[in-house]
């Protein structure tokens, strides 16, 4: 009798009745919105804090540069010494002392430029007053030597490549940068899954095993079916809570945002890249452009896929810790199987956002995104970017050639560990288990 569906039915039950399956299921998203939401109101009132900057510009040539921001404010000091100039500047609390010296030659001036404060300076700050200081210094030099300024200025001309494909499909930088963040999210999305959700399974075979629940279950089920029905009724139940996950995550960042005015986007580092991205872009409509890059990817392909490797590469990975579970006795013994199975995924992790993101089809993404065990991370980032439909093919059938592999080695060790009691397993032993 196909004893599936009942273990299944049991193993969802169990989990999402826990009470601490329940309380973490409504308190993740509350304790993540939380938290980034004070990341994102602490780096906005950063940004909105108001900074003093005394000027003393001995030379007479440089201070006319520093023009008031909203955040940054400039005290030009006049008649006064160096060290009485530091002294009010001290007194006032001012963030800090900008010195520029006399000097006879505009190319030796950085030499008597120097920053006064009580404390070590924001990077920042000290990036734009540099920048202010290079670019006057610049324009003095070039008078120096009788280039007119104001032509140079005029001369300028900025250029935004036009991106299309041969097929005529428009892009532009930030397509990339949409691209980017798709298939990153979507690796590292699977990446997590897996970490969570396979040491739930692992601990639970562990669990059962240690309170003897399944010396009764095992006399009655195969151990291959209970095995595949920890598996997926535990897949169930982290599904179920990932989409409470995403459906309380966003009603909460909706009503902060609303309430509080707080941009939790522009916190998260996809937020950031677009700002950055648009910051630097001379397309007058972002959004529209953001926009396009939306509808460029292949969406369709995307959704597939992603399910699809997502689906086949959790359950690899799951089945390893169903079988680590059932060779242990207790947490602390799995430590040195763990490490086996982690470093493939970590690996694929890396080779995605330092691999993939630069060459998206070179030799070594290519490579990895058919390899099983990092195929799933790999192949769901190279997708945005334009995958041949028979490379992503013969990336999932090896993926579940693998799977189907991986249960039955899995089960071998899950038929017999299951049934072992306290002693620490060796590879050895478990190589010994797959041949009975």
């Amino acid at each position: 009798m196909n004893h599936l569906p009942l273990i299944i039915k049991r193993e969802y039950l169990t989990k999402v009745k826990n009470k601490s399956f329940i309380i973490m299921t409504i308190l993740s998203p509350i304790i993540m919105v939380a938290l980034i939401a004070v990341v994102a109101y602490l780096t906005q009132l950063n940004k909105n804090t108001e900074k003093t900057i005394a000027i003393l510009d001995e030379s007479g040539m440089i201070a006319s540069v520093f023009e008031d921001t909203e955040t940054t404010k400039y005290l030009i000091l006049d008649q006064l010494s160096l060290e009485s100039a530091k002294k009010l500047t001290e007194t006032q609390e001012n963030y800090g002392l900008l010195y520029i010296g006399n000097f006879e030659e505009i190319s030796d001036a950085h030499k008597n430029i120097k920053f006064y404060s009580e404390e070590s300076p924001s990077i920042n700050v000290i990036s734009d007053l540099e920048s202010k200081l290079e670019k006057q210094l610049t324009d003095l030099k070039l008078e120096s030597q009788g280039v007119d300024i104001e032509k140079i200025r005029t001369s300028k001309v900025t250029v935004a490549i036009g991106q299309e494909s041969y097929l005529g499909k428009k892009t532009s930088k930030i397509d990339s940068l949409v691209k980017l963040i798709f298939g990153g999210a979507a690796g590292y999305l699977l990446f997590m899954f897996i970490i969570i959700y396979g040491n739930m399974i692992m601990r639970s075979v562990i669990e059962e095993k240690t309170s003897r629940i399944i010396e009764i279950i095992i006399s009655s089920v195969k151990p291959i079916q209970l095995m595949l029905g920890k598996i997926i009724g535990t897949s169930l139940a982290g599904i179920t809570q990932f989409v409470i996950w995403v459906i309380l995550g966003g009603i909460l960042v909706t009503i902060i945002s609303a309430i509080f005015g707080v941009d939790l986007l522009q916190a998260s580092p996809s937020g950031q890249l677009l700002n950055e991205a648009s910051n630097g872009s001379t397309n007058p409509d972002i959004v529209q452009s953001a926009m396009r890059a939306f509808y460029n990817l292949p969406l369709t392909n995307l959704v597939i896929a992603f399910l699809l490797f997502f689906i086949a590469g959790y359950l690899l990975y799951s089945s390893l810790y169903a079988a680590i579970g059932a060779a242990v006795d207790n947490e602390t013994d799995t430590q040195q199987f763990l490490m086996p199975i982690l470093m493939p995924l970590i690996l694929a992790v890396y080779i995605g956002f330092f691999t993939v993101i630069e060459n998206p089809h070179g030799t070594i993404s290519t490579i990895f995104s058919f390899i099983p065990f990092t195929s799933p991370v790999v192949m769901l980032m190279r997708i945005p970017f334009g995958v041949p439909i028979w490379q992503q093919i013969v990336s999932l059938v090896l993926l579940i050639g693998t799977f189907m592999f991986t249960v039955w080695f899995a089960a071998k060790i899950y038929r017999v560990g299951i049934l072992m009691y306290g002693k620490k397993p060796t590879y050895r032993e478990i190589l010994k288990w797959i041949k009975y």
